[in-house]
């Protein structure tokens, strides 16, 4: 590997990392209407009234369920960012996962924003209107 590419391999690697930091961080700490860009006068709260798991999800590009063989909802995954890097945030386990070509990165966080609970909401939501 050349100096240029090992240079390259170390910003990719960092930055992936801060990114997935942050967004765990960001998690683990909750969001304001303000920190969010969501109008909070629209929802009845004030600027600085912290956003709730389905404010969050608003923004969300993807997400997939994890269900149990006997059809319980286990947790969600959720893509935040894709196309370099490729960040997901998972309910069930409470980490963040962050893909950047060969390169990762993970980051644990509490769930302040009961994120998981809106994904489940979605999930049971979604299962009335299922054919059978």
């Amino acid at each position: 590997m050349s100096a240029q590419e090992k240079q390259d391999f170390w910003i990719r690697s960092s930055n992936i990392q801060n990114h997935v930091d942050h967004i765990a961080e960001t998690l683990r700490n909750g969001m304001t209407f303000e920190d969010a860009g969501i109008d909070h006068e629209e929802n009845g709260c004030e600027l600085d009234d912290m956003i709730s798991g389905f404010d969050w999800l608003q923004d969300a590009l993807d997400m997939e369920f994890t269900v149990s063989s006997n059809g319980d909802f286990l947790g969600a995954r959720i893509l935040v960012a894709f196309g370099g890097p490729n960040i997901w945030v998972d309910t069930r386990w409470c980490k963040v996962d962050g893909f950047w070509w060969g390169d990762s990165a993970s980051a644990e966080f509490v769930d302040s924003m009961d994120i998981h609970g809106a994904c489940q909401e979605l999930f049971e939501c979604s299962r009335m209107f299922e054919c059978r």
